[in-house]
Parts: structure tokens; C-alpha cells; sequence
């Protein structure tokens, strides 16, 4: 391999390795992982689950489009369901393939195609 590729393989695999957080493998099985969020105690877990689950029952009644009434607390919170997908967002990932494509400048069609035939 030419210098260049290998600076470059070794610079991939450093952000790799600080970069890919988002997915932790999980221990005990292959080709498994787990994602985290995170919450300051049962309360708001709890507050997470309901609001997911409302929101899930609004989407599947778009023609009533409400919490049933026997629901007590019938408001979501959809800043709490915004928290949550923020947390599981990959920006750190995102971050990766910013530094990749930047090492990997797009190539043209032509260039593209001749690198196949090769």
C-alpha cells in the first residue's frame, strides 16, 4: 500500500475508535448491541415509557387523534420524546463519516468507473 493509504487506514481506525459510541456490543452475544439513554430515576423512565406509548395511540387513531379519556394525564410531552431521540442520535457517527470523507474526497463518475475496470 502507498503511504498515503495507510496514514489514511491508520486515521480511519483512531476515529473509529473514538467515534463509534452510540452502539455497545453487548457481552454475552455476537453481533448484538445496546444503545443508552439516559434518565434521573424510575419517575422519568416511567414519564418516558407513557409519553412513548400516548404518542404511539395518537399515530394509531389519526382519525380521533387523542389520548383515550380514560388515560388520567392525557398530555404528551414531546420535549421528553425529543430528549430521549437526541440521546440515541449518532452524532458522534456523523462526526466519522465527516473525517472519511474528507480523507475520501468524492471521486468523479469517470474516475469511479475506471476503478472498477481495474
Amino acid at each position: 500500500m502507498e503511504t498515503n493509504e495507510i496514514k489514511n487506514l491508520e486515521t480511519i481506525k483512531r476515529l473509529t475508535a473514538s467515534c463509534l459510541s452510540t452502539l455497545k456490543p453487548v457481552e454475552d452475544k455476537s453481533e448484538i448491541y445496546t444503545a443508552e439513554i439516559r434518565v434521573y430515576d424510575y419517575y422519568e423512565l416511567a414519564s418516558v415509557i407513557r409519553n412513548l406509548l400516548k404518542l404511539c395511540i395518537v399515530a394509531l387513531d389519526q382519525d380521533g387523534a387523542e389520548v383515550p379519556i380514560t388515560i388520567k394525564n392525557q398530555v404528551i410531552d414531546v420535549g421528553l420524546i425529543l430528549g430521549i431521540a437526541l440521546q440515541l442520535f449518532p452524532i458522534d457517527e456523523f462526526e466519522l463519516l465527516n473525517e472519511i470523507s474528507i480523507l475520501f474526497p468524492a471521486v468523479s463518475k469517470n474516475e469511479d468507473e475506471n476503478i472498477i475496470k481495474k
